[in-house]
């Protein structure tokens, strides 16, 4: 139901797994959100270099690598634009589009296997930093790099053994990214545009209030609210896929946080029967769990 609007979604709302939609692909299809996230994943299982994580995505895009039935189907235009540099021999720090108007969702959508990197790192600066140079492969604008950071201290939380209530999560990321812009003497106008998130009244907007385009801000606002205002993971997914728009972002970056928190056996099991190269998955998931010795679940 990509591009599906709101209103239409409201009149016909998506309750479970559905194939042949937007893209006419089969159920348990995923796309370029879940193949970048796998690229990334699978190059952090041998040891972290910024290039190859870079080389991969050209081999996503170019020779389909990591891609659900062999083609790719879905892709943002500053990530083709980057990957298409990359090609050509640009270095992947520097690849990603820095103008203020690529500031789309295309780094955030695939950021998470990078949790288990920066969470080696106490210093929040240098966590940053590392994130930013990871973002910087497809978007390099602050504003991109400002919004993984986030996304990933509050990942961080809803990761820890302990299981703490959802809002501890949100005041954590709001404070760190608050202390973060502070360090960095970042502009205020940037800072200003993640003020709806750490005021910390999220819980408290209406779907109105709520927006689900590409747009990186409005993809992280939709995600964190989705979470914040359901009970499950299966809740949080179809919230926020029936809000429309670019519905496999918003359902990717809010699986993410859902999966961490409501754990593997809370996604639905006819959802998992039925992914694409659950296999291939699963011998990756096995790999990054040896590599960072992830409790398995």
């Amino acid at each position: 139901v990509e591009f599906k609007s709101r209103d239409y979604l409201r009149q016909y709302p998506l309750t479970d797994m559905i194939g042949f939609g937007t893209y006419n692909q089969p159920e348990g299809t995923w796309s370029d959100d879940s193949s970048l996230t796998l690229c990334l994943a699978d190059e952090l299982t041998k040891g972290f270099n910024l290039q190859e994580i870079g080389n991969s995505f050209v081999k996503w895009f170019f020779e389909n690598h990591w891609t659900p039935h062999g083609e790719v189907f879905d892709i943002g235009t500053s990530t083709r634009e980057a990957i298409t540099r990359l090609k050509k021999g640009e270095k992947a720090e520097i690849a990603g589009n820095w103008e203020e108007t690529s500031n789309g969702n295309g780094s955030l959508m695939r950021i998470l296997p990078l949790l288990f990197e920066v969470e080696k790192i106490k210093d929040r600066k240098e966590r940053f930093e590392l994130i930013k140079k990871v973002s910087s492969i497809t978007h390099g604008h602050i504003r991109s790099c400002l919004a993984c950071f986030y996304y990933l201290e509050f990942a961080s939380f809803l990761s820890s053994e302990v299981k703490y209530p959802i809002t501890d999560a949100y005041k954590v990321a709001n404070y760190s990214l608050i202390k973060l812009t502070e360090q960095l003497n970042i502009n205020p106008k940037e800072v200003e545009l993640f003020s709806r998130i750490t005021s910390g009244k999220m819980i408290e907007l209406q779907e109105n209030d709520i927006q689900s385009s590409g747009y990186v801000i409005h993809t992280l606002e939709a995600s964190i609210w989705c979470l914040l205002t359901t009970q499950s993971y299966k809740e949080a997914v179809l919230k926020a896929i029936n809000l429309g728009g670019d519905t496999d972002t918003t359902g990717a970056v809010v699986g993410g946080l859902a999966g961490l928190y409501y754990g593997m056996k809370s996604i639905p099991e006819n959802w998992i029967k039925i992914i694409a190269k659950k296999d291939d998955i699963e011998e990756l998931i096995n790999r990054l769990s040896d590599k960072y010795e992830i409790a398995r679940c």
